[in-house]
């Protein structure tokens, strides 16, 4: 049986989920986890149920999101941001033929 270290769960790769920071063997990132813990209120073993992971993954992900907690939440930032652009900038489809009916 081997044994999985805090450096061996948390991993970076370019190509997965935008080089996010992530559980390794996952696709759910340490953002995901963070707002999931600090901004909806789910506990650990929620997180840990919900998903499948073990606590210690959600535990090391923690430690990471408070280890580079400016840099993560300047890019939950950023991506909202953006999201709010293409809402703003690109009508749903729904809109634009409820804007054609009207025509």
């Amino acid at each position: 049986m081997s044994i999985k270290t805090l450096d061996q769960r948390i991993v970076q790769t370019p190509d997965v989920c935008g080089g996010t920071p992530r559980i390794a063997g996952h696709r759910i990132t340490v953002p995901n986890i963070a707002l999931w813990h600090d901004r909806l209120g789910w506990s650990v073993d929620e997180i840990a149920g919900e998903y499948d992971l073990e606590l210690a993954d959600i535990y090391a992900a923690l430690a990471y999101y408070f280890a580079h907690r400016e840099e993560i939440d300047a890019s939950i930032r950023d991506e909202r941001a953006f999201v709010d652009e293409l809402k703003r900038t690109t009508p749903s489809k729904l809109q634009r033929k409820l804007q054609e009916t009207e025509q």
